[in-house]
């Protein structure tokens, strides 16, 4: 696996240590078992996730406070991300979902919800978390989010479904989005935190998907489901700023993903290419090959770069909300490009389930599609022009 490219921003010792752990755990671990995943597909892969729980890579990202790894700042967390995707990007992007769930209890939270919600996540038997935003008619629009929480006596009622849910019911704590006051779109939005046994919770069947098996969705159905009030993050309608911060935050981590398996894909194409011969010599030193292998590099360090500088905006307490989406569209349309690019100079060889690149082909067309789709991501672009 190829060196990441830090002479513009010198790592810190802690950083290295934790990029070098991320960078062994995909190797050693992520790798060999990532075909096995695939083919189980409904399957969450509890061994691997046990495994990084207890090194401290399913908490990383969490304060040092609450027991965590102390690596707050997104762009250690983009460095992470992209070495374990480069082992497989559905189980890199499963392995750091904690991150997801911990984002708006940061941003909203209370010190006592803090300690009590996120502490779990950082012991080496951490539990895994989910965010419930999704809905069969409310993707990138979340503010058109249907599922509604009715104010009582005893806390809120909620009632509503939510899709493509990862991580439900497999996790053991989860955010959900509703609307305090449908009246008000965004502005009606507030935040709910809950456990997987809560009564009015259940869950639809696992979702079978084209790729990134690693992490199970299901649909989330909450009947009459009662959340005490002292579970609500935040005051009522700041769930959507909370959930906007954590979209920013995501998008950037999700634009490092998916340049993890942009990365594998051309490290992979280029051993094969300097390796099979064609018409007498190695195929790289055919010039489509190598123009092919070129592009693929060219992209890989844009995407980088891109999310790389989202990432620092973020962390020097900048609007990034553009700059996110330009990193995740960059970042996802180049391991769209890499994957085909890698089939395509193994060939049909690159077409069998007997080489990766067929699954990271299948693996990386949801990064264009979840956390808001490529074309939600050029109409932010637009509309900050």
């Amino acid at each position: 696996m190829s060196e990441l490219p830090t002479e513009l921003i010198a790592l810190s010792t802690e950083q290295q240590a934790v990029v070098a752990l991320s960078r062994q755990f995909a190797k050693e671990e992520i790798r060999p078992r990532a075909r096995a995943v695939d083919e189980a597909d409904t399957q969450t892969p509890w061994g691997l996730w046990r495994k990084a729980a207890e090194i401290g890579i399913t908490g990383f990202m969490l304060p040092q406070e609450y027991g965590g790894g102390g690596f707050t700042d997104v762009f250690t967390q983009c460095l992470v991300q992209e070495e374990l995707c480069v082992g497989d990007l559905g189980i890199g992007n499963l392995l750091c979902s904690n991150g997801f769930f911990a984002d708006p209890v940061m941003a909203l939270g209370s010190e006592e919800q803090k300690r009590t919600w996120l502490t779990p996540l950082a012991k080496p038997d951490s539990p895994m978390t989910s965010l419930a935003t999704t809905e069969p008619g409310a993707g990138s629009d979340a503010a058109s989010m249907t599922t509604t929480a009715t104010r009582t006596q005893s806390g809120y009622l909620l009632n509503g479904q939510k899709a493509w849910i990862s991580n439900a019911g497999e996790a053991e704590q989860y955010v959900a989005f509703a609307k305090t006051d449908s009246s008000l779109r965004s502005r009606g939005v507030s935040a709910f935190l809950f456990h997987r046994d809560n009564p009015g919770v259940s869950f639809g069947e696992p979702m079978r998907k084209m790729g990134q098996r690693a992490i199970v969705c299901r649909e989330v159905f909450f009947t009459d489901a009662l959340i005490p009030a002292s579970d609500r993050l935040g005051e009522e309608g700041q769930g959507f700023v909370g959930l906007m911060r954590t979209f920013d935050i995501s998008r950037v981590v999700l634009g490092a993903a998916a340049t993890g398996v942009a990365r594998a894909a051309y490290e992979y194409a280029l051993d094969y290419a300097r390796t099979r011969v064609q018409f007498g010599k190695p195929i790289i030193e055919h010039q489509a090959v190598a123009f092919r292998l070129a592009d693929m590099r060219t992209r890989i360090e844009q995407a980088r770069l891109m999310t790389w500088r989202a990432a620092r905006r973020l962390d020097a307490g900048l609007g990034a909300t553009a700059e996110a989406a330009m990193a995740k569209l960059t970042a996802s349309e180049t391991a769209a490009y890499c994957t085909w690019a890698a089939v395509q100079t193994l060939g049909g060889w690159g077409y069998s389930r007997e080489y990766p690149v067929e699954q990271w082909t299948r693996d990386a067309r949801l990064e264009e599609i979840e956390e808001g789709t490529s074309d939600i991501m050029r109409l932010i672009i637009a509309r900050s022009l």
